[in-house]
């Protein structure tokens, strides 16, 4: 695991297991926010950094989503109360259990896991805390899934944005254009630092650039998958396409982009399909 400060008693943490992960916590005076946990392989290195060598204990868990990479290490601070969506605390009791259960057959480790789902959730508005001075606000930024929620730093202007904010734009099991919706938005907040769900820290120069990268290449998957359906064999034509020519590099998030740049396609193509024979039936 790697950790870095970003700014004071603000720390940020990036897997060396999974897809350059990412998590951070806030510290105050006498207790922490700890936002998102990493993969529970590397959680122990967490806890031990905040509780032996920050010395303070954490209070309180935000998840950003409920994907295994960001909240399968909750249940290694009984004492902590998570925070997160609604919808996230539905898809954990409803989901997660039995994902954890099959990932037991494969690691002992995840055997000895629970799941602890949240329990304070937002919906809609925001969700506010202060530790020490530090004035947070937490809010809903869906599009990469429906139960995404991001934690701002109000004062420094940083902002801990999950999987909303990541190298590659990544929305299977959620909305490319919801997605589309909460990166304007993000790149429109005026902010000090992004700290994406995997990957590096996106520092305040990098900010527009890397926002207008991402919105390119949304518009790219959108017209590939245009052109697939002229194709004759749609799939066999997406698969084929490389995350180069639509703007991104294949070596970030651990060499994982160009599977995730065919997924995107792959789930744009699928629900566009089903979209097209819903409005067929209906007619």
């Amino acid at each position: 695991m790697q950790k870095e400060r970003v700014s004071d008693n603000v720390y940020w943490f990036q897997s060396e297991v999974y897809a350059q992960v990412t998590a951070g916590v806030i510290v105050g005076p006498q207790w922490a926010i700890l936002i998102d946990t990493l993969m529970p392989e590397e959680t122990p290195q967490i806890k031990r950094f905040i509780e032996d060598d920050l010395m303070v204990p954490v209070r309180y868990i935000v998840n950003t989503h409920h994907h295994a990479d960001h909240a399968w290490g909750n249940c290694l601070f009984p004492s902590a109360t998570v925070i997160g969506h609604e919808l996230a605390r539905e898809l954990m009791l409803s989901r997660s259990q039995s994902a954890l259960d099959e990932a037991g057959k494969d690691n002992p480790l995840f055997r000895s896991l629970c799941i602890q789902e949240p329990q304070i959730t937002l919906a809609k508005g925001s969700l506010f805390l202060r530790v020490g001075k530090k004035h947070i606000k937490v809010f809903a930024t869906p599009g990469h899934s429906d139960d995404s929620i991001s934690v701002l730093l109000e004062d420094d202007r940083i902002l801990f944005a999950g999987d909303a904010f990541m190298p590659i734009p990544f929305f299977v099991g959620g909305d490319i254009d919801v997605l589309t919706n909460t990166i304007t938005e993000i790149g429109q907040m005026g902010l000090e630092n992004i700290v994406q769900g995997h990957g590096d820290v996106v520092l305040r120069g990098e900010i527009d650039d890397i926002t207008n990268s991402h919105l390119e290449y949304l518009k790219s998957v959108r017209k590939l998958v245009r052109t697939a359906f002229r194709r004759r064999n749609p799939l066999d034509f997406l698969r084929s396409q490389m995350v180069e020519d639509s703007g991104k590099t294949r070596i970030s998030m651990g060499g994982l982009a160009q599977d995730l740049h065919i997924r995107n396609l792959q789930w744009l193509y699928l629900t566009e399909l089903k979209r097209q024979r819903e409005e067929e039936s209906a007619e």
